[in-house]
């Protein structure tokens, strides 16, 4: 059916999105082929256009507008985003904001559960003297993140890693270190993660467009620490002294991740950053001096 700007926006806010003023213009922009001024100029007009009309009737599903469009920016970086991903958010953005603030020169980074990609290649594309491997259980997904760093540019600096953080992570990523850098001790200059941090009791409860996400990148276990009970325990052994260790955390998370932090030997001096909304979003820690 054709649509107009004015009648998708009633569509997808009748559907309870948001921000349906700015999805009805992504959407007619990327599905019938029109620029925003051309839109704006003639809001009235309709577009009879089936590809349009098949993504409205995806999006009106709840199926996220950006696996709907294929491609999400984030960093001011384009990242193609599948149901292989979870979508790169805004809140993590501090993240690589803090990273990029305390990776020394000619780092060695990790980044562990990558997903997109876009933390790494984010870091990788402000940092072209750092080398990051990248750790990521699913192949689909480890691809996804190759081609995010391909198409950036970065390629040649971002090392897959597939393994599972829960069980071989750290001997995966310090067999990758001695591949690459042999004469090198294999440890990391910065290891950062977002990890997955939804008690699994909530994951279902949560909105619709997070159904169409993979679960595993949500579900953080019982009490939502599972991932970061086992960086904590296991992956300070591949952290040098004194580097640094950046998680993105759950808004509500901060006091157990300070709790965990003390109760898990070789960690110190925790801090936690706050996003743009107030909420605890990356915690903070040192590897202390053994």
């Amino acid at each position: 059916m054709p649509w107009s700007y004015h009648s998708l926006k009633a569509a997808l806010s009748g559907a309870g999105i948001e921000e349906a003023s700015d999805e009805a213009a992504l959407l007619i922009e990327r599905f019938a082929g029109v620029d925003r001024a051309t839109l704006i100029c003639d809001r009235r007009r309709e577009y009879d256009a089936p590809d349009l009309d098949e993504a409205v009737r995806e999006r009106l599903s709840h199926r996220p507008l950006q696996y709907i469009l294929g491609e999400w920016y984030f960093f001011g970086l384009p990242f193609r985003v599948t149901e292989d991903c979870l979508i790169p958010r805004p809140d993590t953005e501090v993240l690589v904001e803090q990273a990029l603030a305390v990776i020394p020169p000619d780092a060695r980074v990790a980044d562990l559960c990558t997903g997109s990609g876009c933390i790494a290649v984010s870091v990788l594309h402000s940092r072209p003297d750092v080398t990051c491997h990248a750790l990521e259980l699913f192949p689909d997904t480890l691809r996804l993140a190759a081609a995010n760093a391909e198409s950036n540019g970065v390629a040649d600096r971002f090392v897959p890693v597939r393994a599972d953080l829960l069980d071989d992570g750290p001997d995966a990523l310090r067999t990758s270190l001695l591949q690459r850098t042999p004469d090198a001790p294999p440890l990391f200059d910065v290891i950062l993660s977002n990890p997955p941090y939804i008690p699994c009791a909530e994951v279902d409860g949560l909105a619709p467009e997070l159904a169409f996400e993979p679960r595993a990148a949500l579900d953080g276990g019982e009490d939502g620490l599972t991932f970061y009970r086992a960086i904590l325990r296991d992956y300070r052994t591949l952290l040098r002294d004194g580097g640094t260790l950046l998680l993105e955390i759950g808004a509500d998370q901060a006091a157990d991740l300070e709790r965990l932090s003390t109760f898990f030997p070789g960690w110190t001096d925790f801090s936690c950053l706050r996003d743009l909304g107030g909420h605890d979003r990356v915690v903070v820690l040192r590897a202390a001096q053994t």
